[in-house]
């Protein structure tokens, strides 16, 4: 294939504007329709009032970011398919946060959902994890907005700060004036918006190699497909174990206890249709997530032989999360549009994860903080409009923090190691209250916060120590002005911070043996493993300390998931047949 890059058309310019506009426009419907965002309840719960499909496919949109899309392609470009295991942890942890966790959620009927840890531990653990929340969504907002318009400006000559701005302020704007309804609409467009991306991609790389059979076959023979690594080495960064077990843990930290998705799941009328809807969740986010695997796989098939990591001042591609952008740009732009729609897609991504974090941290901020100090008294349209003020306020600190991640380039890997190692202690904290009868207010929060110290040592420590981890076979010796350092192609390697990728340019598998000298062994533990780690710690800790610092309250069976519930329910109808059968 030809691999001179093109650039963008006034139709890929146009595409990419309707798309803003589009998403601009479902804000401003919602603003005028319906209660016209006046209430709180409207604002961020819809009036439990919105049907099963759109949330749906908003929980897939809140979770699956552009880092995620890029991220999962660049993946399977550069170390196979071992990583499409993770969606097992997606079949597993569904029914879990389905049955065991939401319902606890739906009975309250609370807005934030840490109002469930006032309730049932004291509102030390509420402000305590509520702060912690908001920390890791207003750097991860900043990340999920600067660092697609970053890859995807190298490639495609898209200006950087033009895509953080345009994205910013549309995305800050409906979320403002159309709050979750707005954000859940826009979610389900631009859901499709991701699939359309994704797609063309697919096919067209596909057929730019003669099929999918050739597709399977070029891969094979780069060693790319593999499925079975069953290597019971937690340190071993992705197989069976970490990705169908530790995954679990990731994905149940989201969906069960996460503000951004529990907030959606309280969008619909009953519990059932709340069920539904992450059980409709699980195979949109398997589908997106396996064809981003494909597209990977597809890109490699047509870069097998000019890999452009290894000529990066001819391509402008120095990261692996480049490839699929620069792909595009070689292929695609062949048919005016498709950059575009692939580069609308890619933002889509963005929007929705950003809009998702607007309209939860304004949540989390009124409910928990201002509330229950300045509004007491406060009318519900007042406090209406200064919950937008606080959306709008997030929205503009988004933007202004993309500032600070440009200057400090260590942060894009410190936060998200940070959005990673906080999910699994937040998940104990919850597990603690629902599932624990004995664990009382100070033994949970030693727990949280002893669990978190420690993942956050673990992330920043496994930074810090960072080892190259060497790439799978790539050449290019099909390059139309290839040179000797080809025959470095197979030892490219890419350095594995946490789930970010740096790529070094041109490295010797020499330079990557070396003595790293004695590395503490838990951190040398897959990321994958450190959301259970984290659950483990912060279970153990919490319950020993509850024990230790005295008896529990009566817990008000509300507070309980069904599973404990149930099992005290068994338990009491057995010992009422035992004492009928003794008065008999």
């Amino acid at each position: 294939m030809e691999y001179s890059q093109g650039t963008f058309t006034a139709i890929d310019y146009g595409i990419f504007v309707l798309m803003l506009i589009f998403s601009a426009a479902i804000g401003i419907y919602y603003r005028f329709s319906g209660g016209h965002q006046k209430t709180n309840k409207e604002y961020f719960l819809a009036n439990k009032d919105l049907p099963i499909i759109p949330v749906a496919f908003s929980l897939m949109a809140s979770f699956m970011s552009a880092i995620t899309i890029l991220g999962v392609a660049s993946e399977n470009y550069m170390y196979g398919t071992q990583f499409v295991i993770i969606n097992i942890a997606y079949i597993i942890g569904t029914p879990i946060a389905a049955f065991i966790f939401l319902p606890v959620f739906f009975q309250m009927q609370a807005t934030s959902a840490f109002e469930y840890l006032e309730r049932r531990f004291n509102k030390e653990a509420r402000l305590i994890a509520s702060s912690i929340f908001i920390l890791q969504m207003v750097l991860y907002m900043s990340i999920v907005l600067y660092t697609p318009a970053l890859t995807l400006s190298a490639v495609t000559g898209l200006s950087k700060w033009t895509s953080v701005f345009s994205i910013g302020i549309v995305c800050t704007f409906y979320c403002t004036i159309g709050g979750i309804k707005a954000v859940v609409w826009t979610d389900l467009f631009q859901s499709l918006l991701m699939f359309s991306a994704v797609f063309a991609v697919i096919f067209k790389g596909a057929n730019d190699v003669g099929g999918f059979s050739q597709v399977w076959e070029i891969a094979s023979k780069g060693e790319r497909i593999q499925f079975f690594n069953f290597d019971p080495d937690p340190t071993v960064r992705h197989t069976v174990w970490t990705l169908a077990v530790g995954g679990i843990f990731t994905y149940v930290s989201i969906y069960a206890v996460n503000q951004a998705q529990v907030q959606r799941l309280l969008t619909v009328k009953s519990l059932k249709e709340s069920q539904i809807a992450l059980f409709i969740n699980w195979p949109i986010t398997s589908l997106l997530s396996l064809t981003t695997s494909l597209a990977g796989i597809v890109v490699y098939a047509n870069l097998a032989n000019c890999d452009p990591l290894m000529r990066p001042d001819e391509t402008n591609v120095r990261k692996s999360d480049q490839v699929l952008p620069y792909f595009v740009m070689i292929s695609l732009s062949k048919f005016p549009g498709l950059p575009g729609l692939f580069v609308a897609g890619v933002f889509s991504a963005s929007l929705s994860t950003v809009s998702s974090a607007i309209n939860s941290l304004a949540a989390v901020t009124v409910e928990d903080f201002l509330l229950p100090v300045c509004f007491r008294q406060t009318s519900e349209v007042k406090i209406a409009a200064y919950t937008k003020l606080i959306a709008f306020s997030y929205g503009i600190l988004c933007i202004l923090l993309t500032f600070i991640v440009e200057k400090l380039g260590g942060i894009l890997q410190a936060s998200l190691t940070i959005f990673n190692v906080i999910g699994g202690p937040m998940l104990g904290f919850y597990s603690l209250g629902m599932l624990f009868r004995r664990a009382n207010a100070k033994g949970s929060i030693i727990g949280f916060l002893v669990s978190l110290c420690c993942c956050l040592w673990i992330g920043f420590s496994s930074m810090v120590r960072s080892r190259p981890i060497p790439s799978l076979p790539r050449s290019i010796e099909g390059c139309p002005y290839s040179n000797d350092t080809s025959i470095l192609a197979t030892y490219t390697s890419d350095v594995i911070i946490g789930n970010w990728t740096v790529s070094p340019q041109n490295a010797t598998l020499e330079q990557f043996v070396e003595d790293e000298g004695y590395i503490f062994p838990l951190l040398k533990i897959s990321y994958m493993w450190y959301a259970g780690f984290g659950w483990t710690i912060c279970v153990v800790v919490g319950l020993l300390a509850s024990v230790i610092s005295g008896r529990s309250e009566p817990v008000d069976s509300v507070l309980l998931s069904p599973l404990v519930t149930f099992r005290s329910s068994k338990k009491q109808s057995l010992a009422e047949v035992l004492q009928m059968d003794e008065c008999a």
